[in-house]
């Protein structure tokens, strides 16, 4: 997994709340268990019309924003089925962090599974965001997760709190499987301890 230290990136605004896991990434692309190639997919039924072309209307076709890696999105973020597919097509987009009021807890603890910061911030702060961020590609947002602040395009600071244990596994790259091959020296010795004091197993 990638690791997330400083970002610095273009940030979208998308104001709706109770965007589900199935606005996120339709459940037509879920068949695929490969991590890539769901980024085109993203938010498809409101980024495409009906006949496939571009909704020039929605906020990531807009040239401002088709590189954004930042999302300031309304309350609860995430919710619906807890698809896995949903954090993976923000990722292979260029999505890195997600700021808003709340999120669904299993979409929560799948963003940090796979390399992306969702960032809980109170409803006045995630508005001076989604305000900074509505002023298209020259505002920058910094995010630094060592520090645990969000800086806006014109300095404004805030910080955000985040569990300690997450914030470690993120800032160092480790997933599920990386947290187990940190261990792997006292998984071998315990392996080898086994097969000497119980070889019948």
């Amino acid at each position: 997994m990638e690791k997330f230290t400083k970002l610095t990136g273009i940030a979208a605004p998308m104001p709706l709340v109770n965007i589900d896991t199935d606005m996120i990434i339709p459940k037509q692309y879920l068949k695929t268990i490969k991590r890539t190639g769901l980024g085109v997919h993203l938010f498809d039924e409101m980024r495409y019309n009906p006949d496939g072309s571009e909704n020039p209307d929605f906020v990531l076709n807009k040239p401002a924003y088709r590189n954004a890696q930042i999302l300031i999105a309304g309350d609860n973020f995430g919710c619906g089925s807890s698809r896995e597919h949903a954090p993976w097509a923000l990722l292979d987009f260029g999505i890195r962090c997600i700021v808003s009021t709340s999120f669904a807890d299993i979409f929560y603890n799948n963003c940090f599974k796979n390399g992306i910061l969702p960032i809980v911030m109170p409803q006045e702060v995630v508005d001076a965001l989604m305000a900074d961020a509505e002023k298209g590609e020259n505002a920058r947002m910094t995010v630094d997760l060592e520090a645990q602040t969000v800086t806006t395009s014109d300095g404004q600071v805030f910080e955000f709190e985040i569990d300690p244990f997450r914030k470690h596994c993120l800032l160092n790259g480790l997933d599920d499987i990386g947290l187990t091959l940190n261990k792997v020296a006292r998984i071998d010795a315990y392996e080898q301890e086994i097969a000497r004091s119980r070889p019948w197993v």
